[in-house]
């Protein structure tokens, strides 16, 4: 049995559709209520209360580790102990970029410190630390739809941004193959994009054209305060506007373990139209 928490999100909805694919039974724990395909067990729990975990763990041999909201909310020492009493085996768990690039940031800082707690909870470990996800760009989907426009800031700053569905495909070679353990695997796309570029391979998608609005970065952080905290919402910006050399680095980890290049965010676009037609 694997477990994948946040298995309704993203990352988690993909990997648990690829692990069921391969023939593993799979547990998908998520805060809601979603469907899930035939032959997943579903269970409801917040890993704001560690002991949640405590059912869907028993007789687990694997468990896809995933906190929403860079992990402010989740007490990292009292998760993990969990785990460590629960016998799995293998751990994998999504991290961040920034995890690894700012590691004192506010925002960033409990990430790394959960990967420190399930470095310690377990010797079968690995770290998937992707850089930014193309599904961000749903962000812009209601403005594209009703007037096919994007807004966002920092039009020309590139970022080597990464499809969800990639991860999740690592994340299942991780969970059940070999060679993987005590590893961190930067995961990122095949080259950095600006938001200029992803508005315009959106607009090749649609057939259309889309226009382009700079934000100043204090309209950008107006909208991101509307649902994220204002300490994720500086270090986005950061990450956004003054990237590092590392954050702008084209990691080689996708290829090496899928066999295959990383998606580009064309193809994203390509494949998900549909939410912005």
């Amino acid at each position: 049995m694997i477990v994948v928490t946040g298995a309704t999100g993203n990352v988690g909805r993909v990997l648990v559709q690829t692990l069921t694919g391969l023939g593993e039974e799979v547990t998908a724990v998520s805060r809601g209520q979603s469907p899930v395909p035939d032959g997943v067990r579903p269970h409801r729990a917040d890993l704001g209360r560690p002991g949640a975990l405590e059912a869907p763990l028993r007789g687990a041999k694997a468990l896809f580790l995933l906190v929403s909201g860079a992990g402010a909310h989740v007490d990292a020492g009292e998760l993990t102990a969990v785990v460590r009493r629960s016998g799995v085996e293998r751990v994998v768990l999504l991290s961040s970029q920034a995890a690894g690039t700012r590691p004192q940031s506010v925002s960033h800082a409990p990430l790394r410190k959960l990967e420190d707690a399930v470095r310690a909870a377990s010797t079968d470990w690995t770290i998937l630390r992707p850089g930014g996800f193309a599904t961000n760009a749903y962000a812009w989907a209601q403005t594209v739809r009703d007037r096919r426009e994007v807004a966002a800031p920092f039009a020309d700053v590139g970022l080597p941004v990464i499809d969800p569905d990639d991860i999740a495909a690592v994340a299942a070679a991780a969970l059940t193959q070999d060679g993987h353990a005590g590893v961190v695997h930067e995961l990122t796309g095949p080259a950095l994009s600006t938001p200029r570029e992803r508005a315009q391979a959106l607009a090749e998608a649609l057939g259309e054209p889309v226009r382009f609005v700079e934000q100043t970065p204090e309209q950008a952080r107006a909208q991101l305060l509307t649902f994220m905290p204002e300490p994720v919402v500086e270090g986005t910006l950061d990450i956004l506007g003054r990237p590092t050399a590392a954050e702008q680095q084209i990691s080689p980890a996708v290829e090496q373990i899928l066999g295959r290049p990383p998606r580009t965010f064309g193809d994203w676009a390509r494949r998900n139209v549909a939410a912005f037609a």
